[in-house]
């Protein structure tokens, strides 16, 4: 059965034609209805209704309706009555264009079942009715060329918008990519979406990135690809639209709905200079303390390169603080936003300010703990606020002289005055007239570095001179060329139960105070990388394997003096270790052995000057690490006491005499019990407490020759490259040559 409607599209196609062939009647043609309508004069009379009454006949001559009558359209024309001036029923295009919300669904209401009047529902305001346009014509009204002007003509301000913006730009020139007010609108996010805001939002984001990341030829366009746009995805907006907040940002909420522009045109809404504006929307609060800061006050001057929150934060790939991907995550931001500018040589000398405030604080204890991995971390904004930054002149400051002890008793309880006493970013090697730089802790390091490269520099030296003179005597001894002197295999007692004991502490507890102590000093290294891998709480477990390795050292310390004091061997111990006057000169003879210029070396005793001068130099280091140590450990304590400076000082020692102790350990201590030709591979006295004849003859042969006299044992013949060494009178009464008593050589089978 065939609708009304498709019975009026059959006669208007089909029968009015032919009806207008054949039928004369005046009232029947358009040339009637131009006699009144097509002239001016008479349209004057009616001037307040002129611009529906007069029609150009030329302009319906071409318009795409020109086969049609004007009664197929105005059907309740009633050509006897004239003059009609009143229309009681309005045009109904639907009856040949239906469904024609199908097709303008950027005016939603047209898809109604009975479309209500306005603006948006008569066809004739966008098309015009007698001046009808083929929608492929150029002169089409809503062609691209025209499209912008056409929709303006209801939406005069989004049109001035979109004319002035990016794409509208690109439209006016041609590119073919550029979208007009369809490519955007012909589906409309609002309607499709109903009243879920983050829908219809997530909604205008995949229409966005349908050009910018789908299309290559439009990402190619953007400055910095499609990867940047579609970061937005996995921001902290993308991720909270994703959610349902209908308050997180979309495109449109930062760029405009029409406006958008790239950031480098200074009216875009993404300007740096209109940033900040942009994201008060949303963040007022924190507009409101950057609106405080050093940075915005530079940027209201047009300082553009004042940071504002783009610079800190990112644009597209925006991160929660809290997220530790985040650039402004506490862990990230000194290196990855702070640095950026305050380490930059060229911002630092243009504005005047220190090249050296981020690396003095990466330097400091705070900054070390973040390279570290810690869990709780000081970062800048900790002390200079995230968003309110602003000068330490300003009285309003947190880092202000007057407000320092509040900023700083925010993690230091119990702060007082001298915690502003000091310098608060500064670095050892930095000179004093340098920003950073401070008199006391430079002379300091550069004591401690000279004093370095001084005695480990005489120590590798002595050892390779050392190391050479062996090795050439022992080849001389293969070859033949020097007898190899004959030696008993016995065993002498070199180390006790309890020295052995300390000495196992010691090491242990040293080894763990080095590892654990420069892993803060050099988090990013690559052995210190390949522990931090094992656990994520490796900092904390660093810290507090440090501090208790450090206790184990000074009760050990602790131990060792009862040892010397109240027992007969630890007595005897300091006895044969107290500096005499030999061990001053013997080093000078041992030089003058090794460079060939004496036929002997010295014939050292239970302890040569290599093993005294260790011992005490260990002694000297565990009183000095152990003191700035505990400084260090209670900071909040030793500030208060010492200042701020005072405890700088304390750290720099520290830091410098772990240096010194590590390096002498390496290239002296492992020298000689390891690495030294006559023990290779390995002294073991430290394990087994003994040493055998052959090593006590070449290390300690005054000391062999005084054991054996008092086993009575006839002494062992002394090595031609060994001074003498003076045997005791024997007692009065003795035959000549006769050893002291209770004296005798043992069996050759030792």
């Amino acid at each position: 059965m065939l609708s009304a409607s498709s019975i009026r599209k059959a006669y208007q196609w089909a029968v009015a034609p032919l009806l207008l062939a054949c039928c004369s009647a005046v009232w029947a043609s358009d040339a009637s209805c131009l006699k009144c309508h097509g002239d001016p004069a008479v349209a004057a009379k009616d001037a307040p209704q002129m611009r529906t009454f007069l029609v150009d006949a030329q302009q319906l001559a071409q318009s795409v309706h020109r086969s049609w009558l004007c009664i197929d359209c105005h059907e309740d024309i009633d050509g006897d009555v004239l003059p009609h001036r009143e229309v009681k029923t309005p045009v109904d295009c639907m009856a040949c264009h239906d469904p024609v919300g199908k097709t303008h669904r950027f005016h939603p209401r047209l898809a109604l079942a009975d479309p209500p009047p306005g603006e948006d529902t008569r066809c004739a305001a966008c098309h015009d009715g007698h001046n009808m346009k083929a929608v492929k014509s150029a002169d089409f009204a809503f062609a691209r060329t025209q499209q912008t002007t056409s929709c303006g003509t209801c939406h005069q301000v989004e049109a001035e918008h979109f004319a002035a913006s990016a794409h509208g730009r690109e439209l006016l020139r041609g590119v073919k990519q550029a979208p007009d007010c369809l490519s955007c609108h012909r589906e409309p996010e609002g309607w499709r979406n109903g009243d879920n805001l983050a829908q219809r939002k997530l909604a205008e984001v995949r229409q966005c990135e349908a050009c910018h990341v789908q299309d290559s030829e439009v990402a190619a366009m953007t400055v910095l690809g499609a990867k940047f746009v579609e970061s937005f995805t996995t921001s902290v907006h993308g991720r909270l639209l994703a959610e349902g907040r209908e308050d997180a940002a979309s495109c449109v909420d930062c760029h405009g709905a029409h406006e958008m522009n790239r950031a480098a045109v200074a009216g875009a809404q993404t300007a740096k200079l209109h940033v900040a504006d942009t994201c008060a929307k949303c963040h007022e609060d924190v507009a409101h303390d950057y609106q405080t800061s050093v940075h915005a006050a530079g940027l209201s001057r047009g300082n553009l390169d004042s940071a504002t929150c783009t610079d800190c934060h990112g644009e597209h790939d925006i991160r929660h603080h809290l997220d530790p991907t985040s650039r402004v995550h506490a862990r990230n931001m000194a290196q990855q936003v702070c640095a950026d500018c305050h380490s930059s040589v060229r911002l630092t000398e243009r504005y005047g300010l220190s090249s050296h405030t981020f690396e003095t604080f990466t330097d400091s204890y705070h900054g070390l703990a973040m390279r570290g991995g810690a869990v709780e971390v000081v970062n800048c904004a900790s002390c200079h606020s995230a968003h309110a930054i602003k000068s330490h002149l300003d009285p309003t400051s947190t880092v202000h002289r007057e407000n320092l002890l509040r900023t700083c008793g925010e993690c230091h309880p119990g702060a007082n005055d001298r915690f502003a006493s000091g310098s608060v970013h500064v670095k050892a090697t930095l000179k004093p007239d340098q920003a950073g730089g401070d008199t006391v802790l430079y002379w300091i390091a550069t004591l401690y570095t000279w004093l370095i490269i001084v005695v480990i520099g005489g120590m590798i030296v002595h050892n390779l001179l050392d190391f050479v003179k062996k090795t050439r005597r022992k080849l001389a001894m293969q070859k033949g060329v020097i007898g190899e002197p004959y030696v008993a295999h016995r065993l002498y007692l070199r180390m006790t139960v309890h020295e052995r004991l300390q000495h196992g502490v010691l090491v242990i507890s040293f080894v763990l105070l080095v590892i654990t102590g420069f892993m803060l000093r050099f988090p990013e290294a690559w052995w210190v990388q390949a522990i931090r891998s094992l656990s994520p709480h490796t900092f904390e477990w660093r810290s507090l394997i440090h501090r208790i390795a450090g206790v184990v050292m000074l009760v050990a310390g602790a131990w060792h003096i009862w040892y010397l004091l109240l027992t007969r061997p630890g007595r005897g111990l300091l006895r044969d270790l107290w500096p005499r006057w030999r061990d001053f000169t013997d080093p000078f003879k041992v030089l003058r052995f090794n460079l060939g210029l004496s036929p002997t070396k010295p014939s050292f005793g239970r302890f040569s000057y290599i093993e005294k001068t260790e011992y005490w130099a260990m002694v000297w280091g565990t009183i000095l690490m152990g003191l700035t140590g505990v400084l260090l450990w209670f900071e909040n304590t030793s500030i208060g006491m010492i200042t701020k400076l005072g405890y700088d000082i304390s750290r720099t020692v520290h830091y410098y005499e772990a240096i010194l102790a590590t390096l002498a350990i390496i290239f002296w201590h492992f020298y000689f019990v390891i690495f030294n030709p006559d023990v290779y591979p390995m002294n073991l006295s430290w394990l087994t407490g003994r040493m055998s004849e052959r090593e006590m003859l070449e290390e300690h042969p005054a000391e062999l020759v005084r054991l054996q006299l008092e086993a009575g044992i006839e002494p062992t013949v002394e090595a031609e490259h060994l001074e003498p060494i003076p045997l005791p009178e024997p007692p009065p009464g003795s035959p000549p040559g006769e050893p002291p008593a209770g004296g005798g050589r043992p069996p050759d089978s030792g």
